[in-house]
């Protein structure tokens, strides 16, 4: 099955981090990102630089990547504001926010759930007439910090609303790391058959480590979009307990070695993650950057060996 990934990294990953990233070193990572075969990368945010002073340079930042052909530029738009300075600033789609909890979507973006509907309409409508195209992405769809589970009811009728306004390509994301294969079955079924129009991409969270057996779940159900993070950076900022996404690296290795097709060179993504360790100043949590394949081999005359007795 062929198999498309959306890098989250340099917005979801780089949002929480506190110190301020250089714009150059920004571009470079998501230059780098391309440069593996990757065709989708969401690329920053266009919000307050108040709220996520991380993203204060999304416009430069679009603005000095290298696109290769074929490749798509996406930034959250959170508001009608940051659509026009998102298009401006030459974004090829714009993401828009609503979390499945009323509670979530409180804390996340001040408001409720139906006011998040109006707002992303009026997200659209700016998109539309510049013939930019929109992914609608709902937060906490398998659970809530806050609520505990989420009522798969409750994600159907925003991805009917979202349907409603045009949006057709729309992201599950897993915000906290709660879902579990038994989760992502159910709520993935319930809105394939509610809203079959509906193009589905799943996002989901390590926290608990079932990330990848949650994208095998995932390709149970024949669904061919997923987006991760290189080296597992991330987190939400407004969901206690949130830890990294699912590691770019960690996803391939797997979708490869299950015979999947992902258009993405290997080595050249744990590079990028090198890159990404490098800028942060830190290790990172990604496991195949430092295990590297499955069939790597050692020179056997350079492993330690056990001392006779």
């Amino acid at each position: 099955m062929q198999i498309k990934i959306t890098e989250v990294g340099p917005r979801d990953g780089l949002q929480i981090e506190r110190s301020f990233i250089p714009t150059a070193r920004k571009v470079q990572l998501i230059d780098a990102l391309f440069h593996t075969g990757i065709r989708s990368v969401e690329a920053t945010s266009f919000v307050s630089p108040t709220a996520v002073p991380q993203m204060a340079d999304a416009a430069d930042v679009v603005q000095r990547i290298s696109r290769p052909e074929g490749s798509v530029v996406s930034v959250l738009a959170p508001n009608v504001r940051g659509a026009h300075d998102a298009i401006r600033a030459g974004a090829d789609e714009l993401v828009a926010f609503v979390s499945a909890s009323a509670t979530h979507n409180r804390k996340n973006l001040n408001r409720s759930i139906a006011d998040s509907l109006i707002n992303i309409e009026a997200v659209a409508d700016v998109a539309f007439q510049h013939r930019i195209p929109v992914r609608g992405a709902i937060s906490t769809v398998f659970g809530c910090p806050f609520e505990g589970d989420v009522d798969a009811s409750s994600v159907v009728g925003i991805v009917h609303a979202l349907s409603r306004i045009g949006i057709r390509h729309v992201t599950l994301a897993d915000t906290t790391g709660m879902a579990t294969p038994a989760v992502v079955r159910a709520v993935c079924a319930s809105v394939r058959n509610a809203v079959p129009e509906a193009r589905l991409s799943l996002h989901f969270h390590n926290t608990r480590g079932l990330g990848l057996v949650n994208v095998a779940a995932g390709l149970e159900l024949e669904i061919e979009e997923y987006e991760s993070s290189v080296g597992g950076v991330g987190g939400c900022p407004f969901a206690p307990g949130a830890t990294g996404n699912v590691c770019t690296e960690d996803l391939v290795h797997y979708l490869h070695e299950e015979g999947h097709d992902t258009g993405i060179d290997l080595d050249s993504l744990v590079r990028a993650a090198w890159l990404l360790e490098e800028t942060l100043g830190r290790p990172l949590p990604g496991q195949v950057m430092r295990a590297g394949k499955r069939l790597r081999l050692y020179d056997a005359e350079a492993a330690p060996a056990a001392t006779a007795r």
